[in-house]
Protein backbone atom coordinates (compact mmCIF):
# COMPACT_ATOMS: atom_id res chain seq x y z
CA UNK A 1 0.00 0.00 0.00
CA UNK A 2 2.77 2.49 0.50
CA UNK A 3 4.47 2.07 -2.79
CA UNK A 4 1.33 3.10 -4.69
CA UNK A 5 0.60 5.96 -2.50
CA UNK A 6 4.42 6.80 -3.55
CA UNK A 7 3.50 6.01 -7.58
CA UNK A 8 0.03 8.12 -6.52
CA UNK A 9 1.71 11.42 -5.47
CA UNK A 10 4.35 11.03 -8.38
CA UNK A 11 1.85 10.84 -10.73
CA UNK A 12 0.22 14.11 -9.44
CA UNK A 13 3.57 15.85 -9.78
CA UNK A 14 5.05 15.74 -6.19
CA UNK A 15 8.24 14.50 -5.98
CA UNK A 16 8.67 11.63 -3.15
CA UNK A 17 11.53 10.21 -1.37
CA UNK A 18 11.17 6.82 0.39
CA UNK A 19 13.20 4.67 2.60
CA UNK A 20 12.14 0.92 3.61
CA UNK A 21 14.58 -0.44 6.62
CA UNK A 22 15.52 -3.31 4.16
CA UNK A 23 17.54 -2.05 1.68
CA UNK A 24 17.19 -4.61 -0.72
CA UNK A 25 13.11 -3.50 -1.06
CA UNK A 26 14.37 -0.15 -1.67
CA UNK A 27 16.76 -1.12 -4.47
CA UNK A 28 14.77 -3.39 -6.23
CA UNK A 29 11.55 -0.70 -6.28
CA UNK A 30 14.32 2.44 -7.02
CA UNK A 31 15.25 -0.13 -10.40
CA UNK A 32 11.98 -0.50 -11.31
CA UNK A 33 10.90 3.40 -10.51
CA UNK A 34 13.78 4.48 -12.70
CA UNK A 35 13.28 2.24 -15.78
CA UNK A 36 9.62 4.20 -15.39
CA UNK A 37 11.39 7.30 -15.34
CA UNK A 38 9.68 8.21 -11.96
CA UNK A 39 10.54 11.44 -10.16
CA UNK A 40 10.94 9.32 -6.65
CA UNK A 41 14.32 9.38 -4.72
CA UNK A 42 15.79 7.42 -2.17
CA UNK A 43 17.60 7.05 1.11
CA UNK A 44 19.55 4.26 1.92
CA UNK A 45 20.06 5.50 5.64
CA UNK A 46 17.30 7.23 7.65
CA UNK A 47 20.00 10.34 7.58
CA UNK A 48 20.12 10.14 4.15
CA UNK A 49 16.56 9.95 3.68
CA UNK A 50 15.25 12.52 5.76
CA UNK A 51 18.52 15.20 4.09
CA UNK A 52 16.51 14.33 0.79
CA UNK A 53 13.39 15.92 1.94
CA UNK A 54 12.48 19.92 2.12
CA UNK A 55 11.72 21.79 5.11
CA UNK A 56 8.95 21.53 6.38
CA UNK A 57 9.60 18.27 6.13
CA UNK A 58 6.57 15.62 5.52
CA UNK A 59 7.18 12.16 6.33
CA UNK A 60 4.50 8.93 6.30
CA UNK A 61 5.02 6.24 8.32
CA UNK A 62 3.34 3.18 6.98
CA UNK A 63 4.18 -0.08 9.47
CA UNK A 64 2.23 -2.08 11.34
CA UNK A 65 0.19 -0.22 14.43
CA UNK A 66 1.77 0.01 17.63
CA UNK A 67 5.11 -0.76 19.12
CA UNK A 68 6.53 -0.17 15.46
CA UNK A 69 4.97 3.34 15.18
CA UNK A 70 6.88 4.21 18.08
CA UNK A 71 10.22 2.86 17.29
CA UNK A 72 10.30 4.87 13.84
CA UNK A 73 8.88 8.07 15.78
CA UNK A 74 11.95 7.66 18.27
CA UNK A 75 15.22 7.03 15.54
CA UNK A 76 13.44 10.33 13.29
CA UNK A 77 13.08 12.45 16.04
CA UNK A 78 16.84 13.04 16.26
CA UNK A 79 16.71 14.07 12.75
CA UNK A 80 14.04 16.42 12.78
CA UNK A 81 13.31 20.10 13.11
CA UNK A 82 11.15 21.87 15.11
CA UNK A 83 7.93 22.31 12.13
CA UNK A 84 8.46 19.17 10.33
CA UNK A 85 5.43 16.98 10.67
CA UNK A 86 5.42 13.05 10.94
CA UNK A 87 2.13 11.32 9.13
CA UNK A 88 1.00 8.15 10.59
CA UNK A 89 -1.20 6.34 7.43
CA UNK A 90 -1.74 3.12 9.14
CA UNK A 91 -4.35 1.63 11.54
CA UNK A 92 -3.10 3.21 14.60
CA UNK A 93 -5.57 2.78 17.93
CA UNK A 94 -6.70 6.37 18.49
CA UNK A 95 -5.67 6.59 21.75
CA UNK A 96 -2.21 6.45 21.15
CA UNK A 97 -2.70 9.26 18.32
CA UNK A 98 -4.01 11.00 20.96
CA UNK A 99 -0.57 10.37 23.00
CA UNK A 100 1.41 10.86 19.99
CA UNK A 101 0.44 13.78 19.54
CA UNK A 102 0.69 15.31 22.47
CA UNK A 103 4.35 14.07 22.83
CA UNK A 104 5.47 15.28 19.75
CA UNK A 105 3.96 18.79 20.12
CA UNK A 106 5.38 19.44 23.14
CA UNK A 107 8.98 18.78 21.09
CA UNK A 108 7.97 21.12 18.40
CA UNK A 109 6.94 18.50 16.12
CA UNK A 110 3.70 18.32 14.05
CA UNK A 111 1.77 14.87 13.86
CA UNK A 112 -1.35 13.66 11.97
CA UNK A 113 -3.05 10.81 12.56
CA UNK A 114 -4.06 9.48 8.94
CA UNK A 115 -6.75 7.15 8.11
CA UNK A 116 -6.51 5.60 4.41
CA UNK A 117 -8.90 3.64 3.17
CA UNK A 118 -8.92 1.31 -0.77
CA UNK A 119 -6.73 -1.09 -0.89
CA UNK A 120 -3.68 -1.47 -2.48
CA UNK A 121 -5.62 -0.10 -5.87
CA UNK A 122 -6.91 2.74 -4.07
CA UNK A 123 -3.85 4.01 -2.71
CA UNK A 124 -2.91 3.96 -6.17
CA UNK A 125 -5.54 5.28 -7.69
CA UNK A 126 -7.47 7.25 -5.35
CA UNK A 127 -8.02 6.07 -1.69
CA UNK A 128 -10.40 7.92 1.20
CA UNK A 129 -8.25 9.85 3.46
CA UNK A 130 -9.23 10.85 7.03
CA UNK A 131 -6.59 13.14 8.54
CA UNK A 132 -6.52 14.35 12.19
CA UNK A 133 -4.13 16.44 14.12
CA UNK A 134 -3.57 20.03 14.46
CA UNK A 135 -5.27 21.98 11.45
CA UNK A 136 -2.06 23.90 11.07
CA UNK A 137 -0.16 20.31 10.22
CA UNK A 138 -3.16 19.55 8.08
CA UNK A 139 -2.55 22.39 6.39
CA UNK A 140 1.33 21.05 5.32
CA UNK A 141 -0.61 18.12 3.49
CA UNK A 142 -3.82 19.80 2.54
CA UNK A 143 -2.71 19.95 -1.13
CA UNK A 144 -1.08 16.63 -1.63
CA UNK A 145 -3.97 14.97 0.44
CA UNK A 146 -6.80 16.08 -1.90
CA UNK A 147 -4.80 15.55 -4.71
CA UNK A 148 -4.02 11.74 -4.39
CA UNK A 149 -7.58 11.01 -2.77
CA UNK A 150 -10.44 9.77 -5.07
CA UNK A 151 -12.82 12.52 -6.68
CA UNK A 152 -16.43 12.00 -6.72
CA UNK A 153 -18.99 14.04 -8.32
CA UNK A 154 -20.06 16.98 -5.49
CA UNK A 155 -22.92 18.84 -6.99
CA UNK A 156 -22.07 20.57 -10.21
CA UNK A 157 -18.34 20.08 -9.40
CA UNK A 158 -16.01 17.01 -8.72
CA UNK A 159 -14.92 16.67 -5.09
CA UNK A 160 -12.05 15.09 -3.17
CA UNK A 161 -12.34 12.23 -0.91
CA UNK A 162 -10.37 13.86 1.90
CA UNK A 163 -11.62 16.16 4.94
CA UNK A 164 -9.65 17.78 7.92
CA UNK A 165 -11.66 15.22 10.48
CA UNK A 166 -10.78 16.89 13.79
CA UNK A 167 -7.67 17.01 16.47
CA UNK A 168 -5.42 14.56 17.55
CA UNK A 169 -7.09 11.21 17.35
CA UNK A 170 -10.09 12.14 15.26
CA UNK A 171 -8.78 10.48 12.27
CA UNK A 172 -7.99 7.73 13.28
CA UNK A 173 -11.16 7.19 15.12
CA UNK A 174 -13.31 7.63 11.77
CA UNK A 175 -10.80 5.08 9.81
CA UNK A 176 -11.29 2.78 12.89
CA UNK A 177 -15.10 3.22 13.07
CA UNK A 178 -15.30 2.45 8.98
CA UNK A 179 -13.57 -0.40 9.40
CA UNK A 180 -16.30 -1.62 12.23
CA UNK A 181 -18.96 -0.83 9.10
CA UNK A 182 -17.02 -2.89 6.80
CA UNK A 183 -17.18 -5.39 8.72
CA UNK A 184 -20.85 -5.43 9.43
CA UNK A 185 -21.43 -5.12 5.43
CA UNK A 186 -19.24 -7.61 4.44
CA UNK A 187 -20.95 -10.09 7.41
CA UNK A 188 -24.42 -9.21 5.78
CA UNK A 189 -23.49 -10.03 2.31
CA UNK A 190 -22.10 -13.27 3.35
CA UNK A 191 -25.20 -14.08 5.35
CA UNK A 192 -27.27 -12.93 1.55
CA UNK A 193 -25.12 -15.56 0.14
CA UNK A 194 -25.43 -18.08 2.38
CA UNK A 195 -29.34 -18.02 2.48
CA UNK A 196 -29.26 -18.07 -1.33
CA UNK A 197 -26.84 -20.64 -1.92
CA UNK A 198 -27.98 -23.08 0.63
CA UNK A 199 -32.16 -22.12 1.20
CA UNK A 200 -32.53 -21.75 -2.58
CA UNK A 201 -29.66 -23.84 -3.85
CA UNK A 202 -28.36 -21.28 -6.16
CA UNK A 203 -24.75 -21.82 -7.95
CA UNK A 204 -21.81 -19.61 -8.37
CA UNK A 205 -23.45 -18.36 -12.00
CA UNK A 206 -27.11 -18.02 -10.41
CA UNK A 207 -24.85 -16.30 -7.02
CA UNK A 208 -23.13 -13.64 -9.74
CA UNK A 209 -25.85 -12.75 -11.70
CA UNK A 210 -27.94 -11.68 -8.33
CA UNK A 211 -25.55 -9.75 -7.04
CA UNK A 212 -24.30 -7.83 -10.44
CA UNK A 213 -28.05 -7.36 -11.02
CA UNK A 214 -27.74 -5.79 -7.11
CA UNK A 215 -24.91 -3.78 -7.49
CA UNK A 216 -27.07 -1.84 -10.63
CA UNK A 217 -29.86 -0.41 -7.92
CA UNK A 218 -30.14 0.35 -4.58
CA UNK A 219 -27.27 -1.92 -3.22
CA UNK A 220 -24.79 -0.51 -5.52
CA UNK A 221 -21.07 -0.26 -3.78
CA UNK A 222 -17.72 -1.85 -4.26
CA UNK A 223 -18.87 -4.26 -1.85
CA UNK A 224 -21.45 -5.95 -3.63
CA UNK A 225 -19.16 -5.39 -6.76
CA UNK A 226 -16.23 -7.64 -6.02
CA UNK A 227 -18.97 -10.21 -4.88
CA UNK A 228 -20.39 -10.77 -8.01
CA UNK A 229 -16.64 -10.79 -9.40
CA UNK A 230 -15.83 -13.34 -7.25
CA UNK A 231 -18.47 -16.02 -7.88
CA UNK A 232 -17.21 -16.25 -11.44
CA UNK A 233 -13.57 -17.45 -10.40
CA UNK A 234 -12.34 -20.49 -10.82
CA UNK A 235 -9.92 -22.50 -8.96
CA UNK A 236 -6.84 -23.25 -11.33
CA UNK A 237 -6.23 -26.81 -9.62
CA UNK A 238 -9.73 -28.47 -9.16
CA UNK A 239 -11.75 -26.43 -11.49
CA UNK A 240 -14.56 -25.67 -8.78
CA UNK A 241 -15.36 -22.28 -7.84
CA UNK A 242 -12.78 -20.96 -6.20
CA UNK A 243 -14.84 -19.20 -3.57
CA UNK A 244 -16.14 -23.27 -2.61
CA UNK A 245 -12.10 -24.13 -1.75
CA UNK A 246 -11.79 -21.45 0.07
CA UNK A 247 -11.25 -22.57 3.89
CA UNK A 248 -14.12 -20.97 5.95
CA UNK A 249 -11.75 -19.40 8.54
CA UNK A 250 -12.03 -15.28 8.76
CA UNK A 251 -9.04 -13.19 10.01
CA UNK A 252 -9.36 -9.67 11.10
CA UNK A 253 -6.82 -7.46 12.14
CA UNK A 254 -7.58 -5.80 15.28
CA UNK A 255 -10.13 -3.02 14.17
CA UNK A 256 -13.33 -4.29 14.37
CA UNK A 257 -12.29 -5.30 18.10
CA UNK A 258 -11.11 -1.35 18.97
CA UNK A 259 -14.71 -0.39 17.41
CA UNK A 260 -16.61 -2.77 19.91
CA UNK A 261 -14.80 -1.60 23.09
CA UNK A 262 -15.05 1.85 22.10
CA UNK A 263 -19.18 1.63 21.59
CA UNK A 264 -18.79 -0.25 24.90
CA UNK A 265 -16.96 2.43 26.71
CA UNK A 266 -18.98 5.22 25.29
CA UNK A 267 -22.39 3.46 25.97
CA UNK A 268 -23.41 2.95 21.99
CA UNK A 269 -25.11 -0.38 20.87
CA UNK A 270 -23.46 -1.25 17.82
CA UNK A 271 -25.09 -5.11 17.52
CA UNK A 272 -24.47 -5.27 13.75
CA UNK A 273 -20.97 -4.68 13.95
CA UNK A 274 -20.65 -6.25 17.07
CA UNK A 275 -21.81 -9.75 15.27
CA UNK A 276 -20.06 -9.53 12.21
CA UNK A 277 -16.58 -9.31 14.39
CA UNK A 278 -18.19 -12.14 16.53
CA UNK A 279 -19.22 -14.88 13.59
CA UNK A 280 -15.19 -14.21 12.31
CA UNK A 281 -14.35 -15.24 15.32
CA UNK A 282 -16.39 -18.13 15.66
CA UNK A 283 -15.81 -18.74 12.21
CA UNK A 284 -11.96 -19.13 13.28
CA UNK A 285 -12.85 -22.05 15.55
CA UNK A 286 -13.21 -24.63 12.40
CA UNK A 287 -12.28 -27.83 14.41
CA UNK A 288 -14.78 -27.26 16.89
CA UNK A 289 -17.43 -26.51 15.04
CA UNK A 290 -16.95 -29.70 13.08
CA UNK A 291 -16.96 -31.81 15.73
CA UNK A 292 -20.35 -29.18 17.12
CA UNK A 293 -22.04 -30.57 13.82
CA UNK A 294 -21.97 -34.53 14.39
CA UNK A 295 -23.46 -33.85 17.82
CA UNK A 296 -25.47 -31.15 18.23
CA UNK A 297 -29.04 -31.47 16.59
CA UNK A 298 -30.28 -29.99 13.23
CA UNK A 299 -33.60 -28.77 11.96
CA UNK A 300 -35.21 -31.33 10.01
CA UNK A 301 -33.38 -31.71 6.58
CA UNK A 302 -34.08 -28.20 4.15
CA UNK A 303 -37.37 -29.14 1.79
CA UNK A 304 -36.27 -28.02 -1.63
CA UNK A 305 -37.59 -24.26 -1.87
CA UNK A 306 -41.39 -24.15 -3.14
CA UNK A 307 -42.67 -20.77 -3.43
CA UNK A 308 -41.10 -18.50 -6.06
CA UNK A 309 -37.73 -18.05 -6.73
CA UNK A 310 -37.22 -14.52 -7.46
CA UNK A 311 -39.46 -13.22 -4.75
CA UNK A 312 -37.38 -14.68 -2.22
CA UNK A 313 -34.37 -13.31 -3.27
CA UNK A 314 -35.97 -9.55 -3.46
CA UNK A 315 -36.89 -10.14 -0.01
CA UNK A 316 -32.73 -11.25 0.75
CA UNK A 317 -31.88 -8.12 -0.96
CA UNK A 318 -34.21 -5.89 1.14
CA UNK A 319 -33.08 -7.57 4.04
CA UNK A 320 -29.49 -6.98 2.89
CA UNK A 321 -30.24 -3.25 2.57
CA UNK A 322 -32.74 -2.36 5.42
CA UNK A 323 -29.47 -4.17 7.83
CA UNK A 324 -27.05 -2.50 6.08
CA UNK A 325 -28.60 1.35 7.12
CA UNK A 326 -29.23 0.21 10.61
CA UNK A 327 -25.25 -1.04 10.19
CA UNK A 328 -24.29 2.16 9.15
CA UNK A 329 -26.65 4.04 11.40
CA UNK A 330 -24.91 2.24 14.18
CA UNK A 331 -21.40 3.60 13.20
CA UNK A 332 -22.43 6.76 12.47
CA UNK A 333 -24.13 7.40 16.39
CA UNK A 334 -20.67 5.94 17.57
CA UNK A 335 -19.46 8.81 15.89
CA UNK A 336 -21.38 11.22 17.28
CA UNK A 337 -21.23 9.81 20.97
CA UNK A 338 -17.46 10.05 20.33
CA UNK A 339 -17.51 13.80 19.67
CA UNK A 340 -19.03 14.85 22.53
CA UNK A 341 -16.72 12.85 24.49
CA UNK A 342 -13.28 13.49 22.82
CA UNK A 343 -14.22 17.82 21.82
CA UNK A 344 -14.04 16.73 18.05
CA UNK A 345 -16.16 18.92 16.04
CA UNK A 346 -17.21 16.23 13.62
CA UNK A 347 -18.74 16.84 10.68
CA UNK A 348 -21.27 13.49 9.69
CA UNK A 349 -22.11 15.04 6.57
CA UNK A 350 -18.57 15.55 5.05
CA UNK A 351 -17.35 12.45 6.57
CA UNK A 352 -20.09 10.06 4.84
CA UNK A 353 -19.45 12.65 1.50
CA UNK A 354 -15.15 11.36 1.80
CA UNK A 355 -16.40 7.61 2.01
CA UNK A 356 -18.48 7.64 -1.52
CA UNK A 357 -15.29 7.23 -3.35
CA UNK A 358 -12.07 5.26 -3.35
CA UNK A 359 -12.75 3.19 0.32
CA UNK A 360 -14.02 -0.20 0.64
CA UNK A 361 -17.60 0.41 2.33
CA UNK A 362 -18.50 3.34 -0.90
CA UNK A 363 -21.83 2.76 -1.49
CA UNK A 364 -24.21 4.32 -3.80
CA UNK A 365 -26.32 5.24 -0.64
CA UNK A 366 -23.25 6.89 0.97
CA UNK A 367 -25.17 10.07 -0.82
CA UNK A 368 -28.33 9.42 0.87
CA UNK A 369 -26.33 9.82 3.87
CA UNK A 370 -24.51 13.09 3.06
CA UNK A 371 -27.83 14.52 2.26
CA UNK A 372 -29.50 13.51 5.46
CA UNK A 373 -26.36 14.79 7.41
CA UNK A 374 -26.27 17.97 5.32
CA UNK A 375 -29.91 18.61 5.84
CA UNK A 376 -29.95 17.73 9.46
CA UNK A 377 -26.38 18.16 11.00
CA UNK A 378 -28.00 16.99 14.49
CA UNK A 379 -29.58 14.31 13.31
CA UNK A 380 -29.90 11.93 16.17
CA UNK A 381 -29.98 8.92 14.28
CA UNK A 382 -29.72 8.00 10.52
CA UNK A 383 -33.19 5.63 10.87
CA UNK A 384 -35.00 8.95 11.99
CA UNK A 385 -33.82 10.33 8.54
CA UNK A 386 -37.44 10.17 6.35
CA UNK A 387 -35.28 9.24 3.51
CA UNK A 388 -34.43 5.85 5.71
CA UNK A 389 -37.14 6.02 7.37
CA UNK A 390 -39.55 4.96 4.08
CA UNK A 391 -37.42 2.64 3.36
CA UNK A 392 -37.23 0.73 6.62
CA UNK A 393 -41.10 0.95 6.27
CA UNK A 394 -40.85 -0.53 2.94
CA UNK A 395 -38.58 -3.41 3.46
CA UNK A 396 -40.04 -3.94 7.28
CA UNK A 397 -41.94 -7.25 5.71
CA UNK A 398 -39.25 -9.35 3.86
CA UNK A 399 -36.91 -8.18 6.68
CA UNK A 400 -39.07 -10.01 9.34
CA UNK A 401 -39.58 -13.20 7.20
CA UNK A 402 -35.87 -13.76 6.04
CA UNK A 403 -34.34 -13.29 9.44
CA UNK A 404 -37.53 -15.64 10.70
CA UNK A 405 -36.79 -18.27 7.36
CA UNK A 406 -33.28 -18.67 8.62
CA UNK A 407 -34.02 -19.09 12.25
CA UNK A 408 -36.73 -21.65 11.38
CA UNK A 409 -34.01 -23.39 8.98
CA UNK A 410 -30.96 -23.87 11.24
CA UNK A 411 -28.95 -21.15 9.20
CA UNK A 412 -27.45 -18.56 10.55
CA UNK A 413 -27.67 -15.00 10.07
CA UNK A 414 -26.20 -13.63 13.29
CA UNK A 415 -25.94 -9.76 11.98
CA UNK A 416 -29.50 -9.64 9.99
CA UNK A 417 -31.10 -10.66 13.19
CA UNK A 418 -29.03 -8.30 15.21
CA UNK A 419 -30.19 -5.28 12.77
CA UNK A 420 -33.85 -6.21 13.66
CA UNK A 421 -32.97 -6.18 16.83
CA UNK A 422 -31.43 -2.83 16.72
CA UNK A 423 -34.60 -1.64 14.91
CA UNK A 424 -37.52 -3.02 17.08
CA UNK A 425 -35.34 -1.97 20.28
CA UNK A 426 -35.06 1.29 19.05
CA UNK A 427 -38.39 2.06 18.29
CA UNK A 428 -39.79 0.65 21.04
CA UNK A 429 -41.01 3.19 23.55
CA UNK A 430 -41.05 0.77 26.00
CA UNK A 431 -38.61 -1.73 27.05
CA UNK A 432 -38.89 -4.57 29.18
CA UNK A 433 -35.64 -3.31 31.23
CA UNK A 434 -37.90 -2.03 33.94
CA UNK A 435 -38.15 -5.92 35.30
CA UNK A 436 -34.36 -5.82 35.55
CA UNK A 437 -33.92 -2.83 37.30
CA UNK A 438 -36.35 -4.64 39.73
CA UNK A 439 -33.85 -7.74 39.54
CA UNK A 440 -30.89 -5.72 40.34
CA UNK A 441 -31.95 -3.80 42.92
CA UNK A 442 -33.72 -6.81 44.47
CA UNK A 443 -30.41 -8.63 44.34
CA UNK A 444 -27.95 -5.92 45.06
CA UNK A 445 -30.26 -2.91 45.91
CA UNK A 446 -28.92 -0.76 42.69
CA UNK A 447 -31.89 1.18 43.74
CA UNK A 448 -34.86 1.98 40.16
CA UNK A 449 -36.55 5.62 39.08
CA UNK A 450 -40.34 5.78 38.66
CA UNK A 451 -42.39 6.46 35.92
CA UNK A 452 -44.68 8.21 37.80
CA UNK A 453 -42.57 10.58 39.76
CA UNK A 454 -38.69 12.28 40.28
CA UNK A 455 -35.98 10.33 42.36
CA UNK A 456 -34.26 7.22 43.06
CA UNK A 457 -35.90 4.39 45.36
CA UNK A 458 -35.09 1.15 46.57
CA UNK A 459 -37.80 -1.64 47.58
CA UNK A 460 -37.43 -4.35 50.60
CA UNK A 461 -38.00 -7.21 48.35
CA UNK A 462 -37.46 -9.86 50.92
CA UNK A 463 -38.42 -7.95 54.08
CA UNK A 464 -41.80 -6.74 55.60
CA UNK A 465 -43.16 -4.35 53.55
Amino acid sequence: MGQNLVLNMESKGFTVAVFNRTTAVTQKLMSEWQVAKKNIEAGTTLEEFVKLLKRPRRIMIMVKAGAAVDAVIDSLLPLLEKGDLIIDGGNSLFTDTIRREKELSAKGIYFIGTGISGGEEGALHGPSIMPGGDPQAYALVEPIFTRISAQVPDGDKMAPCCTYIGENGAGHYVKMVHNGIEYGDMQLICEAYELLHKYLDLNTDDLHEVFAKWNTGELNSYLIEITADIFTRRDAETGQPLVDVILDKAGQKGTGKWTLQSALDLAVPISTIYSAVEARVLSSMKSERVAASQILPAPPALEPYQGDRESFIAAVHNALYASKIVSYAQGMALLQRAAGEYGWNLHMGEIAAIWRGGCIIRAKFLDRITEAYRRTPDLHNLLLDPFFTEILTRCQKDWREVVSSAQRLGIAVPAFSASLGYFDSYRSARLPQNLLQAQRDYFGAHTYERVDKEGSFHTNWIGEE
